[in-house]
């Protein structure tokens, strides 16, 4: 037996405004997409069209994203959570410096690049739902 991968699911508002954010701030790309009320699968938003699912990836990190009522309706057990989570979402990187340069006049920073005492630099920040994405990478 072998686990293959983790990939997140955040509940989000709204669908296209997140991918938005992950394509063109974070330089993400769209794997593919679900317009709202149509059992379909796309590979590009669409202007006029609302959608419900989004998987996006970046090398070798994937995230999917489902409109919040949409995943309280599929996972009944989230129906009275908020949106946002108590957690953070740690992605391994190459080269923090220039991922943090790239990011930092475009993004809340939630947490400055910094050397931590267990070997690594990171930084944190705020996506445009509120969670939080750390970066890392071992300080050698």
């Amino acid at each position: 037996m072998r686990y293959k991968k983790l990939t997140p699911n955040f509940s989000v508002k709204n669908v296209k405004d997140t991918v938005l954010f992950y394509q063109d701030i974070l330089g993400f790309k769209l794997e593919m997409v679900v317009p709202s009320n149509e059992n379909i699968i796309e590979q590009h938003l669409t202007k006029d069209k609302i959608y419900n699912y989004a998987m996006m990836s970046k090398d070798e990190v994937f995230v999917m994203f489902l409109e919040e009522n949409n995943l309280k309706e599929d996972m009944p057990l989230l129906k009275n959570t908020t949106q946002g989570a108590s957690l953070l979402f740690y992605i391994d990187v190459e080269d923090i410096d220039a991922v943090y340069d790239s990011l930092k006049d475009k993004v809340e920073i939630v947490k400055e690049l910094e050397r931590t005492w267990y070997g690594m630099k990171e930084f944190y920040i705020k996506d445009c739902n509120g969670y939080i994405l750390g970066f890392g990478e071992k300080d050698l």
